[in-house]
């Protein structure tokens, strides 16, 4: 089946066909060529963008479950008004500014077990590109210069607006900004150069001397990299105008083609069913989260399992249902583990995988419906229990599901999260204590034993006694 998406651009499902030329294989197509927005690296990212972070981890793991090919580059903006800011009001270079902050960014993206993209390219190294772009937009006649600076006339393009719907409105055409933020529905010339200014970092362009505007930036990298026309551009609803709308125009009036095939766009993200602001308190970055005992595998549950295009609630309560969920998830995979009988797969088990791996992808292959996929999985999870109960499941029957949970964790990511890691854990130290308890117990000293296991529970590491030994996990 093919994979389903709400183009924003047209409105309109969309089928995604990687190269924009249909194959009789999913293994002849090239690899999807995706490009995500990422961070402009000021401060710590806060959870709304890692809603849409989370989201781009999702899609280029789900392509790959559907047996794509994937080439994802998300951009690091190292260089915009706010990292300038920074980086003088810290009285250090804007280098030594960005770095720390992008340096952040890559500990929380690992935190969370979202993966390491194919390109992860600065701003400040596309400088060649961004000329590149200016100089054949000068050469067509959609720039002008004043004052050392260079603005895109939108007037000359004449299909301006179509993603974010702004043929209806009034353009505003002539009047120059500056800013690298805009108010809202307000549509100017935008600065694609911006004239040197005293204390700012500058480079050398045959424009002259000065620093990229925003949106030139993104632009500048997909064309370095890609070198033409990309199968899918993500970011967030907040990015629509005027980011994206003035990407494709800079884009596609500079080389005289389609910039995008898709365009998808995640919702926003609600804290308490508030907008998150600073003044109401309810501002959190990932790190907040983790200093308030909340597990980055239980933020992980809860930023993935909303569909994109819904605005996603994040609440504490939330969170104790994703610690209630995975617990559900490590109860099974436990049982599981008890399962030692001889003989073949059951066919109650293989039909339960094959039925449920099959309903995942249909659910997932209409519009990234990951909310409706993982109702499936938890059917499964069901199911799965109920086959335990009844005895059905050998020990090949246990690795069969073990296989298809692996298979599904590819493109979910909190199955088998990668928590001792992360949590800096001493696998060794533990197992050694847990020695250390056996021992306790077989010389009757009880009293030892339930103080080691209580020590290890205050260091958030749970025990579970079984008649296979004793196994343990990070609590979460």
């Amino acid at each position: 089946m093919p994979i389903i998406v709400h183009n924003t651009i047209s409105g309109l499902p969309d089928e995604i066909v990687p190269g924009g030329a249909r194959k009789d294989r999913v293994e002849d197509y090239p690899p999807v060529s995706i490009y995500s927005c990422g961070p402009t690296v000021y401060g710590y990212a806060h959870i709304g963008n890692f809603r849409t972070f989370m989201f781009n981890d999702f899609l280029r793991r789900y392509l790959r479950f559907r047996g794509y090919a994937v080439n994802h580059a998300m951009n690091i903006t190292d260089v915009d008004d706010k990292t300038i800011a920074g980086a003088q009001k810290d009285r250090i270079t804007l280098r030594e500014y960005t770095e720390k902050y992008t340096n952040i960014f890559l500990e929380d993206l690992r935190a969370l077990n979202i993966e390491p993209v194919e390109h992860m390219p600065r701003a400040t190294e596309s400088i060649d590109a961004m000329a590149d772009i200016m100089e054949r937009l000068r050469e067509r006649g959609f720039v002008y210069e004043k004052d050392g600076s260079v603005y895109f006339s939108i007037a000359k393009y004449e299909r301006y607006g179509r993603l974010s719907r702004l043929d209806t409105r009034e353009i505003k055409s002539g009047l120059r900004y500056d800013t690298d933020e805009y108010e809202k529905d307000d549509v100017r010339d935008f600065a694609l150069w911006k004239a040197t200014a005293p204390n700012e970092p500058s480079w050398d362009t045959p424009f002259g001397p000065g620093r990229p505007g925003w949106h030139i930036e993104c632009s500048a990298m997909v064309r370095k990299i890609f070198g033409g026309t990309i199968d899918i551009h993500t970011g967030g609803v907040d990015l629509i105008f005027p980011h994206h709308e003035n990407e494709i125009a800079q884009s596609e009036c500079a080389y005289g083609e389609p910039f995008v095939r898709h365009w998808i766009h995640v919702e926003h993200l609600l804290v308490e069913g508030k907008k998150m602001s600073k003044s109401l308190g309810n501002f959190y970055t990932l790190r907040d989260l983790l200093e308030k005992g909340h597990s980055p595998r239980s933020i992980r549950y809860l930023l993935i399992s909303a569909h994109y295009r819904k605005q996603l609630n994040f609440t504490f309560d939330g969170l104790r249902q994703a610690d209630a969920a995975l617990d559900r998830i490590d109860n099974l995979i436990v049982r599981l583990g008890d399962a030692k009988g001889d003989g073949p797969v059951a066919a109650e088990v293989s039909g339960a995988i094959d039925s449920f791996l099959a309903k995942f992808a249909a659910t997932v292959d209409d519009d990234l419906n990951i909310s409706g996929g993982m109702g499936h999985f938890f059917d499964f999870l069901h199911e799965v229990n109920a086959l335990i109960d009844r005895g059905t499941m050998t020990a090949a029957g246990r690795d069969a599901v073990i296989t298809a949970l692996r298979a599904l964790d590819a493109v979910l990511g909190f199955i088998f999260f990668p928590a001792q890691a992360d949590a800096g854990v001493d696998a060794a130290r533990i197992e050694s204590r847990i020695a250390e308890r056996a021992a306790a117990k077989k010389a009757k000293d009880f009293a030892r034993a339930d103080l080691i296991r209580d020590e290890l529970l205050a260091e958030g590491i749970i025990l579970e006694d079984t008649k296979d030994g004793v196994r343990w996990k990070v609590k979460k």
